[in-house]
């Protein structure tokens, strides 16, 4: 496309050169800025990328859209703008023709179950033989091909460019984890959602939003950026036991699922049963009750299933299909997965990063206990401490507690640890600056009938060290080999 054309769409700009260049790629990283691509600049929290504006020159950029005039030797057309990143939303859609109107597009938001419900509906479209991509925390899928990612929400650019690779790839459907950092910073800006989902709200990334106020309102962005376009097919599955779900309704003028346990909703999850091995619950909706089986484990992955079945439903698949799928599905990798049935001891990994997780995720456990609870929880680093000691009074749930950082960056791993240990109900605890460390005496201090959860960082591949290096890690990989020394063993062949 014509750089002209392209900026045709912007009316506030100063462009400084000419716009007779032939476009073929937009970026905001100046490592992939060539001839043929422009070059968007922004001011980060720790980058100013202007910086790189005659180095992205040098390599072929013939053009770059910065907020305000930048001094450059070479032949380079600098358009000027108030808001870069917004503008480089507004180009990058028209330049690949609006990806996200080509397929179905679900949002997942809400502070736990994101990862759980977007792959859910991944699954399901891979069960049912269609083609779905998934973007969220466990990275970028296209089918079963996975790459990894640093953000659960990419920057715009970068987003719109793997939705444009999904329908370039065939993908019916899309399914994004849509974080509050993402929402509030405009990285899903041009994203036609068509179906919006919210799991539950509590206290998270205060560090970033500064209050429950700006982070709640943060969630609701994904909600009121349906638009109000009644002529399109959209809805809203929001969970009745949240509170918060009754602002969304206000928010949204689509029609709105809501779902529940614990309160009344038009989709109503009873007569539950629960195991390590998996859930069976009856699921009552406004046309009929149909009976549930699913290898997920806990009463939270029960609101979980029945979110991700009302989206795929308002999309034209009926409940007897989906309940014959979701009995086959594969739980979620690092999300309350139960590490090798062999073992002894009932050996556990999950995400849960929160007060409020962590009880969901020790309310799920506890019923099969068969001895001991050991629970390994980390506290992550430059983050909201003020969680931290309810997080620590959480775990003490448990028998036997062991406290560890959780990518403690640039902060003490000794204060992460203490300020966990501030909410502690009992002495029955241990702190270690090394969270592999603290895996692998948990695995010690464990007795055959023992229950050792690991929490807080799922199957998350390294650790952020300081200097924010990220150094390889992987819970499970420590405490099977742990286990394996200890009780006998080895891993099952894939």
């Amino acid at each position: 496309m014509n750089a002209q054309a392209l900026f045709d769409k912007i009316k506030v700009k100063q462009v400084i050169g000419s716009l007779d260049h032939d476009i073929k790629d937009i970026t905001t990283d100046s490592r992939t800025a060539e001839s043929g691509s422009i070059f968007v600049a922004s001011v980060g929290y720790t980058v100013d990328s202007h910086r790189f504006c005659q180095q992205v020159v040098d390599n072929g950029c013939k053009i770059v859209v910065v907020a305000k005039e930048q001094q450059i030797d070479g032949e380079v057309t600098q358009v000027i703008v108030p808001d870069t990143l917004r503008v480089a939303s507004l180009l990058v859609n028209k330049l690949f023709n609006f990806p996200s109107k080509k397929l179905t597009t679900y949002g997942v938001t809400g502070t736990n179950g994101k990862t759980s419900i977007a792959t859910m509906i991944h699954n399901i479209y891979r069960a049912l033989n269609r083609n779905s991509a998934y973007l969220g925390t466990n990275g970028f899928q296209i089918n079963e091909e996975k790459s990894k990612g640093a953000n659960t929400t990419p920057e715009t650019v970068s987003l719109t460019k793997k939705i444009k690779e999904a329908v370039d790839k065939q993908a019916e459907a899309m399914t994004l984890e849509v974080s509050s950092h993402g929402l509030s910073l405009g990285r899903l800006r041009g994203v036609e959602f068509d179906v919006a989902i919210f799991s539950n709200l509590t206290q998270d990334h205060l560090d970033f939003h500064g209050t429950m106020e700006a982070y709640s309102h943060a969630k609701s962005l994904l909600f009121s950026q349906l638009g109000q376009d009644l002529s399109k097919e959209k809805y809203v599955v929001l969970n009745n036991d949240d509170e918060f779900s009754k602002h969304l309704e206000a928010v949204t003028p689509f029609e709105v699922f809501t779902y529940g346990i614990d309160n009344e909703a038009q989709f109503m999850a009873t007569n539950i049963h629960e195991s390590l091995q998996g859930v069976t619950f009856d699921l009552v909706t406004p046309f009929g009750q149909f009976t549930i089986k699913s290898p997920y484990v806990g009463k939270f992955n029960i609101s979980n299933i029945m979110a991700a079945l009302i989206a795929v439903w308002s999309e034209g698949i009926s409940f007897e299909r989906l309940s014959e799928i979701v009995a086959n599905l594969e739980p979620v990798e690092g999300r309350l997965e139960v590490l090798d049935p062999d073992l002894p001891i009932d050996l556990i990994i999950d995400y849960a990063h929160t007060a409020d997780g962590m009880n969901k995720l020790i309310d799920a456990v506890k019923p099969f206990v068969k001895r001991r609870l050991i629970f390994l929880v980390g506290m992550a680093g430059e983050r909201d401490m003020g969680k931290t000691p309810e997080m620590g009074s959480v775990a003490c749930r448990a028998d036997y507690v062991i406290f560890t950082p959780d990518n403690p960056a640039n902060d003490d791993p000794k204060m992460l640890t203490a300020e966990l240990a501030k909410g502690a109900t009992h002495s029955n605890y241990i702190e270690f600056e090394d969270r592999a460390e603290g895996i692998r005496h948990a695995i010690e201090v464990a007795e055959p009938g023992d229950t050792v959860v690991l929490a807080s960082k799922g199957r998350e591949p390294y650790q952020i060290m300081p200097g924010h290096i990220k150094v390889p890690h992987r819970d499970d990989l420590i405490g099977l080999e742990a286990a394996y020394e200890k009780f006998g063993g080895e891993p099952h062949a894939d």
